[in-house]
């Protein structure tokens, strides 16, 4: 079984010094499935240079204009056709969806938000890209996605049926279940001036992340509980942040909230191993990758009881409003005031954590494939 697989998003989060989520998935798929018996991978990308350990892959042209052209022609992307030529099946891993007649294809979409949210996207050609993206996610045949919520969202959005769409779920890296040692602890805090007790919050600083919820949320609590478990906020600026930062200003002075910005990879697990709590109200998930990541640090975690969440959280996690800030607040004081409750959490949620592995994301993937190719 010769794959064609996309690879244009992890090319270029190994080019850009880090990988966001979709590319990790990327990663971790094509280390799977290759490994996988009688399973040929050949790599395509869109203008990102292939690096050599890939093997021998395919460079189109960029993915705008390609787009553009087969809309408007109803033609293959450039290349495509040679591609189609030589595998079985094409798997557009990361939103980058070609046009590659006669050779069935299956995308991976992580879900439908730039449709359903368009106010919590970049602003520029909104329209037309969204109007490109639809129409490059009806030229799948079948379709992955991460959720059940992401599933219906994507066919009421792109009018994909519900039998074209296999849900398979993201999965928790291993390197997030490591223990860290009482001198790597030591060392981070000091590094990072971290207190006994603090709340984090890890995401993009952009409108669906909800971080203002989660500094209002702090605010609330008294004084001298914010000064001795501040907000530690984990993530680039992004776009529409804005309040945000206002906020985040107004609050670094006293020290109750402070802007990490970027954290390295190798800093970020003992970061948030030390923290008291994860909250994360985001307002729109396809998944929800940070939430399972915390649980396998054996960290509490707070989110929202909303779009995908619960169906990652189970039971495991304190789950509520996210528009709800008095909530959230009381949650957090929760976390502070009892032990056995974060105890409890620590524990569900580590089980939680378990029960998602790359390995069997893998496998129903390569299930997708015998099926489309039966």
């Amino acid at each position: 079984m010769r794959i064609g697989f996309g690879v244009t998003a992890l090319c270029n989060g190994l080019s850009g010094g880090g990988l966001d989520g979709i590319s990790n998935y990327t990663r971790e798929m094509m280390s799977r499935i290759a490994s996988a018996p009688q399973v040929e991978l050949v790599p395509f990308s869109f203008r990102a240079t292939i690096p050599s350990d890939m093997g021998q892959g395919v460079q189109l042209a960029r993915y705008s204009v390609n787009t553009a052209w087969s809309v408007a022609t109803g033609t293959n992307f450039f290349g495509m056709s040679d591609l189609a030529k030589r595998v079985h099946l094409i798997h557009a891993t990361d939103h980058y969806v070609p046009r590659c007649k006669p050779a069935p294809m299956v995308a991976t979409l992580m879900d439908a938000i730039p449709l359903s949210h368009p106010q919590w996207s970049r602003s520029e050609f909104r329209e037309v890209k969204n109007f490109l993206w639809k129409r490059a996610a009806n030229w799948a045949d079948e379709v992955i996605t991460i959720s059940d919520y992401s599933k219906i969202e994507l066919s009421k959005w792109t009018g994909i049926a519900l039998n074209k769409i296999t849900v398979i779920p993201l999965a928790v890296d291993e390197r997030w279940f490591r223990s860290v040692s009482a001198e790597e602890s030591a060392r981070t805090r000091q590094l990072y001036q971290l207190p006994e007790t603090f709340f984090i919050s890890v995401g993009t600083l952009q409108p669906r992340k909800n971080v203002e919820s989660t500094i209002l949320a702090h605010r609330a609590l008294s004084q001298a509980e914010r000064v001795r478990s501040p907000l530690i906020i984990v993530g680039r600026a992004g776009w529409k942040c804005e309040e945000v930062m206002r906020l985040i200003e107004e609050d670094s002075a006293s020290g109750t909230v402070r802007w990490l910005k970027h954290v390295p990879d190798a800093d970020l697990l003992p970061v948030l191993k030390l923290a008291s709590a994860l909250v994360f109200p985001s307002l729109g998930e396809g998944f929800g990758l940070p939430v399972l990541e915390a649980f396998a640090a054996s960290v509490p975690v707070i989110t929202s009881n909303t779009t995908s969440l619960p169906e990652v959280t189970g039971e495991a996690a304190i789950s509520l409003n996210p528009l709800d800030v008095d909530m959230i607040s009381c949650a957090m004081q929760q976390v502070l005031d009892d032990q056995n409750l974060v105890l409890m959490l620590k524990q569900q949620g580590l089980a939680r954590a378990k029960e998602f592995t790359w390995q069997a994301c893998a496998d129903a993937t390569l299930k997708v494939y015998r099926k489309m190719l039966a």
